[in-house]
C-alpha cells in the first residue's frame, strides 16, 4: 500500500491536470460565480455520486471519479473565490490561477495530514458511499452557513467545509484507485 501523501498527491496532480486544461479551453469565466453557485454545483456533483451509488443503471458514461474531480476542482475555486472575491470579468490567467490552486491544495493537505495523524487514518475502513455522505452533509452545512451571511457562533467557517470536502473527495478517489 502506497503512503496517504503519496496517493493524495496522485489525485490531486490529475485534478490539477484537469484544472489547467480547463483553463486553457475557458479561462477563468468561473471567477464571476458567487460562493452560492460554486456551492450549488458541488451539490449538483455530490448528489450524482449519490445516485450512481443507488442506481443500477446509468444513462450517461461518465463515473464517480469525474465527479469526485469536480467537487475537487469546484471546491478550490470556491477556496479561491473566498480570498479574492467574485469579479464581474474573469481576470486570472493560467499561471496566476495555477499557483492559487496550488496554495490551498497545500492548506488543504496540511489540514489532512494533521487530522489523519488524530483520526489515526480512519477513513481508510470507510466506505465510499459514507465519504460522498459526509460531503452532501458539509455541502447542507455551508448552504446553511450561506444563508445566514457568513455567519457562525461556534462552528467551524465555510472554507473549512470546502477543505473537508477536497478531502473526503480524495479519499474516494484513492479507494477507488485501490479497486
Amino acid at each position: 500500500m502506497q503512503n496517504t501523501s503519496e496517493q493524495y498527491d496522485a489525485v490531486v496532480n490529475e485534478c490539477r491536470s484537469l484544472f489547467i486544461k480547463k483553463m486553457s479551453d475557458y479561462g477563468s469565466a468561473w471567477r464571476i460565480l458567487r460562493l452560492p453557485s460554486l456551492t450549488d454545483q458541488i451539490f449538483i456533483k455530490a448528489q450524482r455520486i449519490r445516485q450512481l451509488q443507488e442506481n443500477d443503471i446509468r444513462k450517461v458514461d461518465e463515473g464517480e471519479k469525474s465527479e469526485f474531480i469536480g467537487i475537487i476542482n469546484y471546491s478550490i475555486m470556491a477556496l479561491i473565490q473566498l480570498d479574492l472575491g467574485i469579479v464581474d470579468q474573469p481576470d486570472l490567467d493560467t499561471e496566476k490561477a495555477t499557483k492559487l490552486y496550488d496554495k490551498y491544495v497545500s492548506i488543504t493537505k496540511k489540514l489532512m495530514e494533521n487530522k489523519n495523524h488524530d483520526y489515526g487514518e480512519a477513513w481508510r475502513d470507510m466506505r465510499v458511499s459514507s465519504l460522498t455522505d459526509l460531503i452532501l452533509q458539509k455541502l447542507l452545512r455551508v448552504k446553511q452557513i450561506e444563508n445566514n451571511k457568513g455567519k457562525t457562533i461556534v462552528s467551524e467557517g465555510i472554507d473549512a467545509n470546502y477543505q473537508d470536502m477536497i478531502n473526503y473527495s480524495v479519499f474516494a478517489m484513492i479507494h477507488l484507485n485501490d479497486t
